[in-house]
């Protein structure tokens, strides 16, 4: 995983709450090598609000295997809630103009109806192309690294979808909790929040960057809401998918149409504010494409995401109840394991029982997330 995690540069020295070193901002291009692949979240290359359906035209077009570096802007910062202006919004927190986003400004500066054309929060980037890709293949989007490209994020309360919905927010309108990047004690940089508003930040939590939105294309002409996860993937704020993870999904349209947004620096298991602390990455993806025997050998039938990191295979299952999501996780879990290993289903069942954990994704997002945890090492000879 990349470690170039930034801090401030409006708070030099060293306080208690932790070292503050110089900061990095990573612009639109700044950085990239000549050679690179690379994709911009410029106004022409995202979507903010909806995800991309069959008749988009890709930004992107690549060979699988193709190794693709991709800005994304984090939608914290720039809601109309938020007053639709990043200068003045983190500026009011104490962020120099040159720290914040020149992609976030013109984005929130745009024409764009947002609200009234009832789309969600997330700027997704994207589609991208995978050529060859077809229905019943499998995607596989490895994270290669994940790089914040600011020193600061924010975890916020709205829209009555926390897991305490009608007890938070405590006041009216959205509540939105500012946290920096610093350094531990140790050296490691970390989130940092105060006890109480307008105090020095003493409290710190470890930063796993990991994208919340990849998806490839639903079929048709209609743009789905950014905010439910599916089938496609989309908005499934899987925190295990930081670099070295792969995401495999289900292609649902030629060459895929692949995109990726929602970009955190931490999160929780549950997400249960609505949002955890949401900051714009640049992440470095490899893009493949399993043919589909490959798949059904390695997976059975995939109905939905399964990603898979160096310590798991992770199952995934969804739903508006969690009840029912937590169901769908254990069935897409008993078939992978009578897929790829040929177990048999009352032993796998009694075996996830015994052996594997059931986390819960999100609770926020109007669909309900549920992911397992498979050891792979359980099934090594």
């Amino acid at each position: 995983m990349s470690t170039s995690l930034i801090q401030p540069g409006t708070a030099a020295g060293t306080t208690a709450a932790g070292t503050h070193t110089a900061a990095r901002i990573l612009q639109s291009w700044d950085g990239i090598a000549d050679g690179t692949t690379y994709l911009p979240s410029s106004r022409e290359n995202v979507l903010w609000g909806a995800l991309p359906c069959a008749a988009d035209r890709p930004v992107l077009s690549i060979d699988p295997g193709t190794d693709v570096t991709i800005d994304t802007i984090s939608h914290e910062g720039i809601l109309e809630d938020q007053g639709r202006d990043p200068l003045a919004y983190f500026g009011s927190h104490g962020v120099p103009e040159h720290q914040i986003l020149e992609d976030a400004i013109s984005l929130a500066g745009s024409d764009i109806q947002r609200l009234s054309a009832n789309l969600g929060p997330h700027v997704v980037t994207g589609p991208i192309a995978v050529r060859g890709a077809r229905p019943g293949d499998l995607l596989k989007i490895t994270v290669l690294e994940a790089t914040p490209r600011v020193p600061y994020g924010v975890i916020s309360s709205r829209h009555g979808r926390g897991a305490l919905n009608g007890e938070y927010p405590l006041g009216a309108g959205n509540y939105s909790a500012f946290a920096t990047v610093r350094d531990d004690a140790d050296g490691t940089p970390s989130g940092w929040l105060p006890l109480r508003p307008g105090a020095e930040p003493t409290v710190h939590f470890p930063l796993n960057p990991f994208l919340g939105i990849m998806g490839v294309a639903v079929d048709g002409d209609r743009r789905l809401h950014s905010v439910p996860p599916g089938a496609h993937g989309g908005n499934i704020d899987i925190n295990l998918l930081t670099a070295g993870s792969s995401l495999y999904l289900p292609v649902q349209v030629a060459d895929a149409l692949a995109y990726v947004g929602d970009p955190h620096f931490a999160q929780g298991d549950g997400e249960v504010s609505l949002t955890a602390m949401e900051a714009s990455l640049r992440v470095r993806l490899r893009f493949d494409v399993v043919a589909q025997d490959e798949a059904v050998r390695n997976f059975g039938t995939l109905t939905g995401p399964l990603a898979q990191t160096p310590e798991f295979l992770v199952p995934t299952g969804m739903d508006e109840d969690l009840d029912a999501a937590v169901q769908n996780c254990v069935r897409a879990a008993v078939a992978l394991l009578q897929a790829r290993y040929g177990m048999d289903p009352s032993l796998a069942y009694a075996y996830l029982s015994a052996a594997t954990d059931f986390n819960i994704s999100q609770v926020v997002d109007l669909v309900k997330g549920v992911h397992a945890r498979i050891r792979v090492e359980d099934f090594r000879p």
